[in-house]
């Protein structure tokens, strides 16, 4: 991207290509550019000053001044290159925060001033406002220059970033805007060259005295050497002069704080395990990229540099040491470093220097750019066999139409040439190259097919193949396949500039358009229908699943770009041809393509690209679109691990984390295996042939029951549009569906259970009542006892349901028949927790209640549990039937036994509900229920309430019962006494055992419980002696307890 355009001044103005100086220009509107300034230019640009003094005897001052006026940079592409840490936004979107935007901020509100040029040196002053209440600050900015490139700069802000600030960038783009505008001089040594004893005496003078504090010091240590005639100083000839340029053995090169970008770089990797630190180490990144491409030497020093950091990270040796692996931030950083190093490696063997960091192992691959066939590619649009032959190789150099190949060496470095041109600003040659490896791959590809064809009955009698390429091409660390393609799509690009193509260049990506343009020399072919070509290829290439979290994880991330590239190109009828050629052929790919009729057991799935290809193919060619989904639905290593169907042992979640370790990446994978077939289903709505196809496989390759059910409810809504009627056929596959996964789960109770239940009747709701029969019939192979009776059966008879299904009377009553019957199938199955549930869906019905009534009865007998039982009882006693929950409930305390210690007995409550049900029937019932009483309860406080409550009033008298007596029932007579009786001995028994192992702290409780026992015992005739004897019978066997004795006397005497 250019920086923004430069305001004009004096009519004189600026190309599109570069600023030549903004306002300084000499040409005008119309008028040629005089000769001096050519000249000038070219010299400017070209040769040191040094090299033109030491050329001519004498340079007029008038050629002098035009040299020093070119030589300062032209273009403000390059101070915004230095200026900003990866790419830059379009105008109006800029981040204030970059230092480009705001030196132009500053420049454009006025805020430079007094700049000054003296010779190869620009100065000047940058204020720049201060914050709220702060005053405006003052900042002296000096820049030195040489051969249109600057060289040093300084600013009074102490700037410790990797580039450029804002003051620099200000005063920079003042002088390319404003040239006219700013005072020129000759270097400061032709000034002094004019003046005389006296004038340079007076000059010299007036400067000490001007910063006598500052330079005083250094004036008299020179003054010194030079008055000593043997002195060092004194044998040079001349002296130095800041102003007058670079020397002739002076690199020519931009400013690059080496220092800072090894202490930033430090500083980052040291942090590398943080998001921000690593999308700053990607930003220098791209800035080297973008270096590189500018052909500016700064490129590989700064790679250099970053390599060096990354080498003497502290980790590296720590991990060595552990015999651990990187972190997976780390990873990502060295897959960064790795691509870049190849490609500068690759251009330093071409000028032949050896000095960078991985030279060695490159070399040891004899990677090199003499070959003749490759320089005759790089070299002309029009290379063919006519100009030249094999030249003796053994290797073909072009295919059968007679188009250019690049054979001999791997694929990945292949690729990594044309990105390394790309990178270096060859575009033409990275193209030429990537048509010649295009060529390649499709006479690899007709080759592969023929030896297919050859081996197809013998693989397919096989039904297996072993892995043709170990290492794919998507998700190598050198990322062919991308490079290829964006070196392609770039070509293609609509931008007025084109760009490079990656995928962190900037903080908001711009909508990109695409055209064809043709490949020189292959009539009828484009660059992009090229890249669409490579991109499926290498995305359908049956490749093994790398090991290692962060290699699978790269494998789905390269996916995913590669397919993002794909998606920003709008197919067009000439891409269609392609997408469905390579479709074909990916089909028929044998063990060479991931969608072939045989697959390696670990091979990468291809559900990712095979989407991507469905929904481009779907409205051109819907019969291949299905074909080639319905082929990638298939997950191999799922399917060897569970032959016929068996279910995993643990379904919802993913079984290859524990049988598979070294999948790390199965999850996701069968995420996307998810995905693709929803896609398909929603795609085939409406159409039977291909729903029953795409069931079909959905229930033959995916094993995980959460997914299955996800599928299940994505179609049900698909079916079921607010606005439109619903499909059936996709309703009965969404339950289809569903009925699968409550078969798988029928034997891992999950917590999602539940919600999968209410689905599936939900589902069958729609689709009518038969279906909803269906699944109350066959309960036993999808829900348990307890899913059947509380949600199966109860959901399907409710009013909402009935209303939604507008069933008559006689469909009415058979859905309920259905579900009365499930209930008591369940309630035979389970009493303990579908007894209620039966009895409370059975309630309209005689029969049926009188047989779950029976049901109940005889789990009692077989051990239904008394709080069961109790529950049971109290629904019958709420539902008016009094005596069949006083059977109940004389059933569950035959069950019970409540200890003497046992006050807070969970069925305290149910037993005195059940005793006050037993007085409200009369005396004949109560009589019954005593005897169980006595016999299930010991804990005497329990026994005295019991007959406290039945002495209140008269049995028969309660809400439930009928008159039978008149008055309450005395505790000395039967049925109470043996109550009575049973309460005393409680409380003598619980005395004894409370004493034995007594403490003084529960001593006052002690009494507390005698003064209970007390009032118990004053109900009988003679209990104020039994208790009398009692107390005595206490004092002599406790008589060792001498202080509970004495609080036993102060109460009771």
């Amino acid at each position: 991207m250019d920086p923004p355009a430069a305001k004009r001044s004096r009519g004189c103005p600026a190309g599109p290509e570069e600023r030549d100086a903004g306002a300084g220009a000499v040409r005008c509107r119309g008028r040629p550019e005089a000769l001096l300034d050519l000249s000038a230019k070219r010299v400017a640009e070209s040769w040191a000053f040094e090299q033109v003094e030491e050329r001519f005897s004498r340079v007029p001052e008038p050629v002098q001044k035009r040299i020093v006026f070119w030589s300062f940079p032209r273009s403000e592409r390059e101070i915004c290159m230095y200026s900003s840490l990866g790419y830059q936004p379009p105008e109006g979107e800029h981040d204030a925060r970059v230092p480009f935007t705001r030196g132009l901020h500053l420049l454009q509100s006025g805020a430079v001033d007094r700049v000054l040029q003296v010779g190869f040196h620009l100065s000047g002053n940058v204020r720049e406002p201060g914050g709220p209440g702060e005053p405006e600050r003052l900042y002296h900015v000096s820049i030195s220059f040489d051969r249109c490139k600057i060289t040093s700069v300084s600013c009074g802000c102490d700037n410790r970033d990797l580039f450029y600030c804002a003051h620099v960038v200000a005063l920079s783009l003042h002088r390319i805007r404003h040239a006219h505008q700013v005072e020129l001089r000759l270097p400061i040594s032709e000034t002094l060259s004019q003046m005389n004893r006296d004038q340079l005496q007076k000059f010299v003078q007036y400067l000490i005295s001007a910063h006598h504090t500052e330079v005083l010091p250094t004036a008299q240590r020179l003054a010194d050497e030079i008055l000593l005639l043997g002195s060092e100083i004194n044998l040079v000839h001349g002296a130095p002069d800041p102003t007058a340029g670079a020397g002739i053995e002076d690199a020519n090169c931009w400013h690059l704080d080496e220092e800072q970008i090894q202490e930033q770089v430090k500083q980052l990797l040291s942090n590398g395990g943080y998001y921000g630190a690593s999308q700053q180490l990607r930003s220098m990144f791209c800035k080297v990229r973008e270096m590189l491409r500018m052909r500016d030497s700064n490129g590989a020093r700064m790679l250099i540099l970053m390599t060096e950091q990354f080498l003497q990270d502290p980790r590296l040796a720590l991990w060595r040491q552990q015999g651990a692996g990187m972190t997976d931030k780390c990873r990502q950083l060295w897959d960064e470093l790795g691509p870049e190093e190849e490609e500068e490696e690759v251009m330093a063997m071409a000028a032949g220097s050896r000095h960078t960091v991985f030279g060695r192992a490159l070399q040891a691959g004899s990677l090199h750019w003499s070959d003749d066939h490759l320089q005759r590619i790089l070299a002309s649009d029009s290379y063919s066999p006519n100009l030249t032959g094999n030249g003796g190789s053994d290797k073909p150099s072009f295919d059968p139409q007679g188009r250019p190949l690049w054979l001999g060496e791997p694929f990945p470095t292949t690729c990594a040439r044309v990105d390394t041109l790309r990178a270096h600003g060859y575009p033409r040659q990275a193209l030429r190259l990537a048509s010649a490896i295009v060529n390649t791959l499709r006479l690899q590809q007709r080759h592969q097919l023929q030896i297919y064809k050859q081996q197809k009955k013998e693989l397919l009698q096989k039904g297996s193949t072993c892995i043709t390429n170990m290492e794919g091409w998507v998700g190598h660390p050198l990322d062919p396949i991308g490079c290829l393609c964006r070196a392609l799509l770039e070509a293609c690009r609509l931008e007025e500039e084109t760009l490079a193509i990656y995928p962190d260049s900037g903080p908001e990506k711009r909508k990109v358009a695409y055209q064809h343009v043709p490949v020189p020399g292959s009539p009828g072919e484009s660059y992009l229908a090229m890249a669409l070509e490579v991109a499926l290829l290498g995305l359908g290439q049956q490749r093994a699943l790398p090991d290692g979290l962060y290699a699978q994880d790269k494998v789905v991330r390269n996916e995913e770009q590669l397919l993002a590239l794909l998606e920003e190109v709008e197919l067009d009828e000439r891409l269609v041809q392609v997408l469905r050629k390579q479709a074909g052929q990916l089909l028929e790919g044998g063990p060479f393509s991931g969608f072939g009729e045989v697959l390696f057991r670990e091979s990468v799935p291809m559900h990712t690209c095979a989407r991507y290809l469905f929904t481009a193919l779907l409205p051109h060619d819907p019969d291949l679109a299905y074909r080639l989904a319905l082929r990638a639905m298939r997950l191999p290593v799922l399917e060897t691990a569970f032959p016929a169907g068996e279910p995993p042992s643990n379904p919802l979640d993913s079984i290859m984390s524990n049988r598979f370790p070294r999948w790390f990446i199965l999850g996701h994978l069968e995420t996307r295996q998810c995905e693709l077939a929803s896609a398909m289903l929603t795609a085939a709505k409406g159409d039977p042939k291909w729903l029953h196809a795409v069931l079909g496989s959905i229930q033959q390759n995916i094993h995980s029951p959460a997914l299955l059910f996800k599928l299940a409810q994505d179609a049900c809504k698909t079916a079921t549009p607010a606005s439109a009627p619903p499909d059936t056929t996709l309703l009965g596959i969404a339950l289809e569906l569903g009925l699968q996964v409550m078969r798988m789960t029928l034997n891992t109770m999950t917590w999602r259970r539940r919600e999968m239940v209410r689905w599936l009747v939900s589902c069958a709701t729609e689709i009518g009542p038969q279906a909803l029969m269906n699944i109350m019939q066959n309960w036993y192979s999808l829900f348990t006892p307890v899913e059947a009776a509380t949600i199966v059966a109860v959901t399907g008879t409710t009013h909402a349901t009935l209303l939604r299904l507008q069933l008559d009377a006689a469909r009415r009553e058979e859905l309920w028949a259905c579900a009365r019957t499930l209930a008591l199938q369940c309630a035979m199955k389970d009493p303990q927790n579908c007894a209620l549930p039966a009895l409370t869906l059975c309630e309209k019905n005689q029969a049926a209640f009188e047989a779950a009534y029976q049901i109940v009865l005889d789990a009692a007998a077989g051990g239904l549990g008394h709080a069961h039982l109790f529950t049971v009882a109290r629904y019958m006693e709420h539902r008016g039937l009094p005596l069949r929950a006083y059977k109940l409930a004389t059933l569950a305390l035959a069950q019970l036994s409540i200890a003497f210690n046992q006050d807070s007995h969970p069925a305290v409550n149910d037993v005195l509900w059940a005793c006050s049900l037993s007085h409200s029937l009369g005396r004949h019932e109560l009589s019954a229920i005593v005897p169980l009483i006595i016999r299930s309860i010991h804990c005497a406080p329990m026994l005295s309430d019991i007959l406290r409550r039945w002495t209140l009033s008269a049995p028969g008298l309660g809400p439930l019962g009928a008159r039978r007596a008149a008055k309450p029932l005395g505790a000395d007579r039967a049925p109470l006494c043996q109550l009575l009786d049973a309460a005393v001995a409680a409380y003598i028994t619980t005395s004894h055992s409370r004493l034995t192992h007594i403490s003084p702290r529960h001593y006052s409780d002690f009494i507390e419980f005698l003064g209970k026992a007390r009032e118990t015992f004053l109900l009988a005739p003679d209990g104020h002696l039994q208790f009398a004897q009692f107390l005595e019978n206490l004092k002599q066997t406790y008589k060792g307890k001498k202080k509970l004795m004495l609080l036993v006397r102060e109460r009771f005497g």
